[in-house]
């Protein structure tokens, strides 16, 4: 994104270069390369006209609630689309199908609750989509259906609970998902079945209780999954050892975790994979039981074992003495019923000799 930070860095000194006529009432435009500065002006609406030539059009910190359908239509040069920072609550079908060459679009901090089917409608050329800070609560199976060349793709701080299994069914080449500090509770299998080019995925600060098996067995190259400050209290072994990338960072600080001798036991094995990273593995803290609550797991995950073996072996060793004794009074029982039925015997044949 070198160009981009460029392509930035020229819109920071637009102050200081002149205005062109051409440009829109309230807005300020540059000659080479073409952008259309439009941030902060209070529009309530779109402008009427944009250059045809324009490959960047910042409509950010404005009042923008409403984008019609086929509002860019004469602006398929445009590169980069900023949108941030509006009252969007509405994005009509077909609003960016003319944006052809669009590689990023902002639409953060809006107040977006839904995603129709023609919303990504010829952005197949889209690199970057910004939707933190809105009001999504779910993502459908055809919420990005046009969007294959997808690389980055942030819906942080939203309100989504649920994630069809084919919502991301189209983004073989996305590298970046952020899905932190949403409602989700739940990951099934089968949700980033696509994503094998993955390298980062951000599930923090969720609701998630449960991991379903080789959920995450598609993650190819994945090289972060944060986790932490969800809801788990116990993870599946088999969970992580589905991820098969040489070298994976895992993040799972701020759970309540119930420090049990199968967790002990689950982290160690986890940490004696050399592919899988617990970079905060010293600074995870038990929920559960109540005594240990607060404690470093590092610092106790020792003793649990150890405790439980002890409470195993006395079990088991009370266990056998009270089998064993029940077998010795059983036997005793048996003895005194032969030596009984012995003297009986005897003294039948003693009558008998007697007659």
């Amino acid at each position: 994104m070198k160009e981009l930070a460029l392509l930035l860095l020229v819109v920071a000194e637009a102050s200081c270069r002149s205005h062109s006529p051409r440009c829109v009432p309230g807005c300020q435009c540059l000659e080479e390369p073409r952008f259309t500065i439009c941030s902060r002006a209070l529009l309530t609406q779109l402008p009427s006209r944009v250059s045809a030539a324009s490959e960047l059009l910042d409509l950010s910190d404005n009042l923008i609630s409403v984008i019609p359908e086929r509002a860019f239509s004469t602006n398929y040069k445009l590169r980069v689309l900023l949108l941030q920072n509006n009252s969007i609550s509405q994005v009509e079908d077909g609003s960016f199908s003319q944006l052809e060459s669009l590689q990023k679009l902002d639409l953060s901090w809006n107040r977006i609750s839904t995603l129709t089917a023609a919303f990504s409608a010829g952005l197949a050329l889209l690199r970057e989509l910004q939707l933190a800070h809105n009001q999504l609560t779910r993502l459908d199976s055809w919420s990005f259906l046009h969007l294959d060349g997808l690389q980055k793709l942030n819906l942080s701080s939203n309100g989504i609970r649920s994630v069809h299994v084919r919502a991301f069914a189209c983004m073989s080449r996305l590298r970046q998902l952020r899905l932190q500090d949403n409602q989700l509770t739940a990951l099934r299998r089968g949700t980033f079945s696509m994503l094998r080019s993955l390298e980062l995925l951000n599930l923090a600060g969720n609701r998630i209780s449960q991991l379903e098996t080789g959920v995450f067995n598609p993650l190819t190259s994945i090289t972060l999954l944060n986790l932490a400050d969800n809801r788990l209290s116990t993870i599946c072994f088999k969970t992580f050892l589905s991820i098969h990338t040489y070298s994976t960072h895992i993040l799972l600080r701020g759970n309540p975790w119930s420090c049990e001798c199968e967790l002990q036991r689950v982290f160690h094995k986890l940490q004696s994979i050399q592919r899988l990273l617990l970079d905060d593995y010293s600074n995870l803290t038990c929920r559960e039981p109540p005594v240990l609550r607060g404690l470093p797991l590092a610092e106790v995950d020792g003793e649990l074992c150890v405790a439980e073996t002890v409470t195993v072996l006395i079990i088991t060793v009370t266990v056998v003495i009270t089998v064993l004794a029940a077998m010795l009074m059983g036997e005793r029982k048996r003895k005194k019923r032969r030596k009984g039925l012995h003297w009986t015997q005897r003294g039948d044949l003693s009558d008998e000799s007697d007659f």
